[in-house]
Formats: C-alpha cells, structure tokens, sequence
C-alpha cells in the first residue's frame, strides 16, 4: 500500500493546525459504519410482521392493512423508500444491446461509503499543495487499513452484518465488491501521493528497489489489482470453481503482504480480519460436522449411516433432480444449501436451491447441467437409470455420500402480506414453488385444526395473512413441466379443498411457454439418448382424494404431453419450420391479456420442429426415450384438448411470451393490503419485473396519500 514514511509512528499524532489524528478517523469511519448497521438493523420487518400476525389472530378482515396512524405511516414510510431504492435506468445500446443500471438503492450505498472515505482521506488537506503529498499519504494508508475488517466482514457466510440486518450473505456479495473496489481506490491514492512526493527527486525507482516497505506495499497493491479484476463478473462466469480457489489464494497473499507492510501499531486491523476469517471457518466446519456425521447428528444416526446419501434422477431440459431422504437439517421455503458429493466432484461445493419444502420430509434439489461438477451429477443419474430393475435397488442402498451445509438465504415472510405474486424463468420455480406450496400449506394446517370460520377470512396469529397468490413460471419447453407436475397438482387440490370450506382465498398459476433459448439450452451427449421421464410423488391420502389428484396429474399431462414435447436437439441454422407467420415460432408472440386469450380460445399450440416424435408404447407415465438424431422440439398429435386451463385447479398453459406489468397490475388492483413481489430468473426478466414494480408503485401513487398498498420486491437472479 504505502511508502517508507508508513514505518513511522504517526497514527496517534495530530498533524498539527488542528488536524485530527489518523486513529480518530479510523474510529469516525466505524463509527459511521457501526450506525448504518444499527438502522439497518431496526428498519426490518420483525415489527410490521408482528402487527400483521396479530391483528390475523384477533379476527382482523383486512390485517395486511394498516389501520393506526403509527403503522400506517410505517408502511408510507417504507414503501416510499423501497420505490427509490428499486429505480434503475435502461439504456439502449448498439446491436440491440440493453443494459440496465444498479438499482438507486445500491448505487447510494456505494456511492454514501465513497464520499465518507474520500471526506476521511482529504479532510483539511489540499492535494494541491505539494507540501502536503506525504501527509495524504499517511492518512489514506491509516484509512486503507481501516477498511480491511468490513471487507471481510461482508465475505463471510456466517457474519454479524447479515445476522443484524436480517440478509443472507449472497445478497451482501455486491457490496463486498464494492467496498473491496473502494478500499483498492484508496490504496491507489495511498500509493499515488507518495509516488508523486518522490518523483520531485526521481526516487521511486530507487525506493522500489531498494526498500523493503515500499516493495511489500507494491507487492499487495498489485495482488490487489488482481483481485479486483478476477472478480468481474466475466472472470466468474468463466470458471468459478478456479475462481474461489484463486480468489482465497490471493487474499491471504494480500493480507499478508499488507501485514508485513504496515507498522505494529496499526497491524490490530490485519488480526481482526484474520480473526473474522477464522471465526467464519471455524464456524462453518464445527456445523457442518455436527449436522451430517451420524455420532453427532441423530437424524443422520437414524438412518444408520455415518453420512447422509442422495440419489439422482434425471429430467426434460438436462436437469438433474437430486433428493435426500430424512434431510439432516430443517429450512424454510426460499434457502439453499452448498452440497458436497466427494464420490462424483471431489472437493467441491456448490449452492442448490432447496425445491421441496420442509413438510415434505425430503430435501430436493433441481441442478442444470453446465460443467464440471453439475455434469458429472446427470452423468450419474443417466447411467443409473439405465440399469436394470435389480442393479437399481442396488444402487439405491448404495447411494452416494454427501454433506450438506446450510442452510443459507432469507427473504421475507411471505405470510405477511395480502397477496404474493410469484414468476419465474426456467429452474427459478425452485425458489417459487417452495415459497407458494409454504402458504398454501399453512391454510391447510390451520383448516385441518378447525380454526377458520366459513365466508370469511380468519387466519390465527400462528397462521398467514396472504389470502391471494399469482403464480407465473415461464418455461422453454412444455417438456420441463415435469419438474414440478405433482406439486402443482397438490397445490391445486388443496386449495380447492380449502375453498369448499369457506375459506376465500385463490392461487392462480400459468404456465407460459415461450421457446426463449434465454432461459437455458438442452443437453446433448453424444452417443447416448435424451431421457424424458414424468415423475409423480404420489402424497399419502384418502383414496378419494388421491383419484381427484392424479385427474388433475393427468390433465396437466395431458396438455403438454399431447401438445409438445421437447428434447435438447437444436434445428440447423436456417431451418425454419415453426408453426407461426413465416414459419416462426408462435411462442414468440406476446399474450398481452390472458384472460382474454384463455375466455377467446386464441391459444395456439406450438408444433415447431421439423419432425413428428412419438412416445414409447408405455403411455404418459412411463419412461419415454427420443433417439439420437431427431430434432424433437415438438411433439404433435391429433387429439388435443380445446384449450390449456386446467379446470377448477385455475392452472393455465399457454403459448407465448408473458405480459408482466399486466399481471402484477391486476394483482395489485385486487390487493386489500400490502403486496409481495418475487421474481427469480434470467436477468432480462428481474430487470423487466423491477421496472414493472417501480412504474407500478408510482403510478398508484402510494407516496402521495392515496390509501394505496406498497409493494414488497424480492429479486434472484442467475448468475455467480
């Protein structure tokens, strides 16, 4: 970081003309970033939440909706805030390029933790003074130093920051980056000044290579350019198993470097980010011993194992469902774990979506195949379920091992609000799903306990507020409706079942299919065929109840599988043999009113491709196999149903791309309280649900007194 002049003493010293020491600004600049912390901490949803649970349990009509001036004016006041903080500008670029700006809530984060290091770092000093060059120097060395633990801070996945404030460490990822990007900037200036100090006598060659602390400071400036530059977003894209190895590498190195570089009575700030590291590890292992070995965890002693096992199935769209029995941990709907199988990618962990919810008493993950470890999981599911029926009981005694750690991730309570809308692109349903299935699996406990009263919504205090969900799942190709059949199905029968009891809610669920390669391509692996295989997790019921399940299992069957089914072979370049105008492909078109389009019967079922594909003799539910070969991106048939709305289970499939701004403005038009809106998907479809959310809350006009409902926003996007 600095030069020579870092080795004397001079942190405790006042710098004369009133000038503060270089250890008080070391303590401003926590002091600051103690008190964001602090209302960070307060400003959370415990309180509001609290409200709303309460006023459910006392019979409440509208509890989402605040009635006291005090929690009104709360929610105004958030509402408010969240509108600014979700604005980001779109800008349009040559070649049809779009590229959308931070969110203004971030970019005033980054931009309040610049302006206080830059005000530390320049405080009564002028840069233009030459005189002054070295006294800049020290300080912004003292000020560097004093960023280090926060850096740190915001890297663990077990730190105080998210614990106070109520975040997981994924989200608090973005400004780890930024605070590191600030921290390099000050370094940069550290080193600058002294570098134009002692180019007035042509020195710096000669300190670069004669002295030791100012080599040691080259030396972690440099490793700090390394990795600021290997954490851009194109570096991780690229391989990210290399870059967390490369990432931890060098930050030790960095830290090492800076602890040689600095003088002893200011190494305190090398030791606390070294503590926190430690602490965050050390954490970590003891946990993750402690819920996955048999000696330690009963659950997993339970099974008789010493670790617990998974299998592996493979689905449409090159998918890979991956399920543990008797899991060794509880969560809740929306968090993930890292998954560590040694026997199929040694020493590797990676972050899964936790699709099933806690009442199903298994843990299920959906992994998309890329590379490398996720690869090497449908390798495995492929191969196992090509063995014949006696090799595959054997191999299901003889599961892999694999250690979970987690669970990780929160997002807000959805039971708190009035209505939920819920949409999501490709595999982002396994962060949706679990969120819907969690409500809809709370009315069903509270109905079963007899606490509701018929024509009217009353929720006890243990219960949810929500009395509206709006589920939307865009998805490729019909075939990967599949990965969610028997749980939309269920959804479907409870919620009709609780209806007949009086109870006025409603679940509203479409599926879009839109042929849209961005929301992921099929896999194709040579020499071997693509698997499409329906699988139903039939629930423990009533017989009654369980024939009224598999009917609406087979309705929702009955359309995709009559109407297309795709694999993961691409038509040649050129070949345009969609059944749109031109032959372009209909799932194309925007469904501008849904509504509309189902009432009208202007649904048109897509049968692009080039070739007809037919099943095996085994029927919908059996194993299906498309051979290698065949452009499979449809298949078509003569009997179809008139059109895709499932019923009374108000689920709808339908051709074509979907109308966000639409659906979230119906849904808010309906909405007796305030809304939750979450989005999981391509970057396309948050920036797009974000910019709804924002145009939406203005145009409602909730910050000018209307009585209108502010909307919550929750986003997860792919990526790394």
């Amino acid at each position: 970081m600095g030069m020579s002049g870092m080795s004397h003493s001079m942190g405790g010293m006042s710098m004369g003309d009133g000038l503060p020491s270089h250890f008080y600004l070391q303590k401003v600049y926590w002091v600051v970033v103690g008190t964001s912390m602090g209302w960070a901490t307060c400003v959370n949803d415990r309180p509001l939440k609290g409200c709303r649970m309460s006023a459910a349990g006392r019979r409440h009509p509208f509890p989402a909706k605040p009635r006291a001036a005090l929690p009104s004016t709360l929610s105004t006041f958030y509402a408010i805030i969240r509108e600014l903080a979700y604005v980001s500008c779109l800008l349009m670029l040559s070649n049809g390029l779009r590229w959308t700006s931070p969110t203004l809530g971030r970019v005033s984060m980054v931009m309040a933790n610049l302006v206080v290091v830059l005000v530390l770092c320049f405080y009564r000093l002028n840069p233009r003074d030459q005189w002054q060059w070295e006294d800049i120097g020290y300080r912004t060395g003292f000020i560097a130093a004093a960023q280090l633990p926060l850096v740190v801070l915001l890297s663990g996945k077990r730190n105080i920051i998210g614990w106070l404030t109520g975040t997981s460490y994924e989200r608090l990822n973005w400004l780890h980056r930024w605070v590191s990007r600030v921290l390099f900037l000050t370094v940069t200036i550290h080193m600058g000044f002294w570098f134009v100090s002692w180019a007035r006598y042509d020195y710096v060659k000669i300190k670069l290579t004669t002295e030791p602390i100012t080599q040691r400071g080259f030396a972690a400036w440099c490793i700090l350019l390394w990795i600021i530059l290997s954490s851009l977003l194109p570096a991780r894209r690229w391989n990210y198993e290399f870059f967390v190895v490369q990432h931890i590498t060098t930050a030790a190195g960095f830290l090492a470097a800076v602890y040689l570089h600095l003088p002893e009575e200011v190494k305190v700030w090398i030791w606390l980010p070294i503590g926190l590291v430690v602490f965050d590890r050390l954490i970590r292992a003891l946990a993750t011993l402690f819920i996955n070995i048999s000696v330690f965890s009963r659950r997993t002693k339970r099974l008789g194992r010493l670790t617990p096992t998974a299998t592996f199935r493979p689905l449409s769209g090159s998918v890979t469902r991956i399920t543990i029995e008797n899991p060794p941990i509880s969560w809740t709907p929306g968090q993930h774990v890292f998954l560590t199988c040694h026997k199929l990618a040694p020493l590797q962990a990676h972050p899964f979506t936790i699709a099933s919810i806690p009442d199903d008493r298994k843990m299920e993950f959906l992994v998309k195949c890329r590379s490398g470890g996720t690869e090497r999981f449908l390798h495995h599911a492929e191969k196992s379920l090509s063995l014949p029926v006696s090799a595959g009981d054997l191999h299901q005694r003889h599961a892999p091992s694999v250690l979970v750690e987690g669970p990780y991730g929160r997002i807000r309570s959805l039971r708190q609000f009035d209505s939920v809308f819920l949409i999501a692109g490709s595999s982002g349903a396994t962060y949706t799903v679990p969120l819907m299935r969690d409500i809809v699996s709370c009315w069903s406990k509270h109905a079963h306990n007899g606490q509701i009263a018929r024509n009217c919504l009353t929720i006890p205090l243990e219960g949810a507020v929500t009395r509206y969900i709006r589920f939307i799942w865009v998805i490729r190709f019909r075939a990967q409706c599949d990965w969610f059949l028997s749980q939309l199905a269920n959804v479907a029968r409870d919620v009709r079942q609780l209806k007949a009891k009086g109870w006025l809610i409603e679940v509203d669920v479409s599926i879009y299919v839109t042929c849209d390669e961005a929301l992921g391509r099929d896999r194709l692996v040579q020499g071997q065929q693509e698997i499409f295989e329906p699988s139903f997790n039939k629930p423990r019921m009533a017989p009654s109840t369980q024939d009224r399940t598999q009917d609406t299992e087979k309705k929702i069957r009955d359309v995709y599988t009559s109407d297309s089914i795709s694999s993961s072979f691409q038509r040649p370049p050129g070949a345009l043999r969609g059944c749109g105008p031109g032959g372009t492909c209909c799932c194309r078109s925007m469904i501008e009113n849904e509504k509309k389009a189902l009432e009208s019967n202007l649904q048109r079922r897509c049968n692009c491709g080039s070739d007809t594909i037919t099943l095996t003799e085994g029927g919908p539910l059996s194993t299906s196999f498309l051979k290698r070969g065949t452009d499979a991106s449809s298949v078509s048939t003569s009997s179809m149903e008139e059109n895709d709305t499932l019923g009374s289970s108000d689920i709808a499939l339908l051709s074509g791309r979907p109308q966000p701004q639409q659906l979230l403005r119906d849904t808010l038009e309906q909405a007796l309280g305030e809304s939750a809106v979450v989005v999981c998907g391509p970057q396309g479809l948050v920036d797009e649900v974000r910019g709804n959310v924002v145009a939406l809350s203005d145009e409602r006009a909730v910050h000018k007194g209307t009585g209108a409902q502010g909307v919550y926003l929750h986003t997860e996007s792919f990526g790394y």
